[in-house]
């Protein structure tokens, strides 16, 4: 089998951004990968969903940022949000943080945790356990650098912002206007480092598909948030815009809660639509793989636990006590394949708009960066 490319980790990756934001901005032992501008202060702007490639494709619904985009990140593996806001978050690769799926087996357990929603049957999993690396919000504050987060209030006490935003000032804005407003003053209040986050672009694609005339409109918005803050930049401070993964819109089902051919010897299955994390029963893990690369042939990748991580998939090192969270058998979407699980996950099972794959449209993110002097 010919494996696909790994995110460029190590060299333009979301990985690789907190780094050399830190470096910019003086702090002692950063490392600056990416070329960053210096600045005293730094607004970085995460749009959920929104791929270079979408940028590329429809300038015209972001024409500001659309004309902005000279450079491109990976994602990472999974392209998810909870893998991507830990890369953000800590500056490691998923093999080295751990977050390697939106949801994924609590190892020994027999469960399954939702990264996103922070939920599992059973006793409550604890973030800082399930994800201890230190945060570069942390290193950021031992720096004299106030580390601001700006989001919708409903996500300040929630599980995964305590697993990847550990350290930060949680600053509650709803609206969007709201949190251009309290960007531009916090950066004039004081020596920061801001995290703002908008997620509806990515919601839009989900649910309205891409090019819709609502995904537009919430492109429209994040187009001038960013030009609203680029414009209100103080001297010293620069603006950075990228998002935690693309998207495409991938209409051929194949419903996994319908297949019995695909659940014989399995005992979970976690991740997304476009990269499944399989876990087997014991000793099934060879038959499970074969009979899931027969079935897929042509429309995913189809790999063991092994070959995933022999591929650099999730970083150059995995820990080893994050192994038990990589399926035994992982595929990987590609094309318009969209691995559904109509019963256990309903509502996800509707979406139109997904990502999570290795491929281009789903992995390339923008790196936008403007500085005012």
């Amino acid at each position: 089998m010919t494996f696909p490319a790994a995110p460029s980790y190590g060299k333009a990756s979301l990985s690789d951004l907190p780094g050399s934001i830190l470096a910019a901005m003086g702090v002692p032992g950063a490392v600056d990968t990416l070329g960053m501008e210096p600045a005293d202060r730094v607004c970085l702007f995460l749009v959920d969903g929104l791929g270079a490639e979408l940028l590329r494709v429809y300038p015209d619904a972001a024409p500001f940022l659309s004309g902005c985009l000279d450079r491109m990140l990976t994602a990472g593996f999974p392209s998810s949000t909870p893998v991507s806001l830990a890369s953000l978050g800590t500056g490691a690769t998923p093999g080295g943080h751990g977050m390697i799926g939106i949801r994924v087996a609590v190892p020994g357990e027999g469960r399954l945790l939702d990264c996103l929603r922070w939920t599992a049957p059973g006793p409550p999993v604890d973030p800082e356990v399930w994800q201890p690396a230190e945060t570069v919000y942390q290193r950021l504050a031992s720096a004299g650098i106030d580390p601001v987060y700006i989001g919708p209030g409903m996500f300040e006490n929630s599980g995964l912002t305590r697993a990847v935003y550990r350290g930060t000032r949680f600053v509650p804005a709803d609206a969007p206007d709201e949190r251009v407003d309290r960007v531009l003053e916090e950066l004039r209040a004081s020596r920061a480092h801001i995290t703002v986050y908008l997620g509806d672009v990515d919601l839009a694609g989900h649910f309205f598909g891409l090019g819709s005339p609502e995904w537009r409109a919430q492109m429209a918005v994040a187009d001038q948030m960013a030009r609203r803050m680029a414009e209100g930049l103080p001297p010293g401070s620069s603006l950075i815009v990228t998002a935690d993964h693309g998207m495409v819109d991938a209409p051929y089902r194949v419903d996994l809660d319908e297949r019995a051919d695909l659940r014989e010897g399995v005992a979970l299955i976690g991740g997304d639509g476009r990269a499944r994390h399989v876990y087997t029963v014991e000793g099934a893990a060879r038959d499970v793989l074969d009979v899931w690369r027969a079935a897929l042939e042509g429309r995913a990748w189809v790999v063991s636990r092994e070959e995933a991580v022999g591929a650099g998939w999730f970083g150059p090192v995995v820990r080893d006590e994050w192994l038990g969270r990589i399926g035994d058998v992982v595929a990987v979407a590609y094309g318009d394949l969209h691995l559904v699980a109509s019963r256990s996950e309903p509502l996800e099972s509707t979406l139109i708009g997904v990502h999570g794959s290795l491929t281009p449209d789903e992995q390339n993110v923008p790196l936008i960066e403007v500085s005012a002097r």
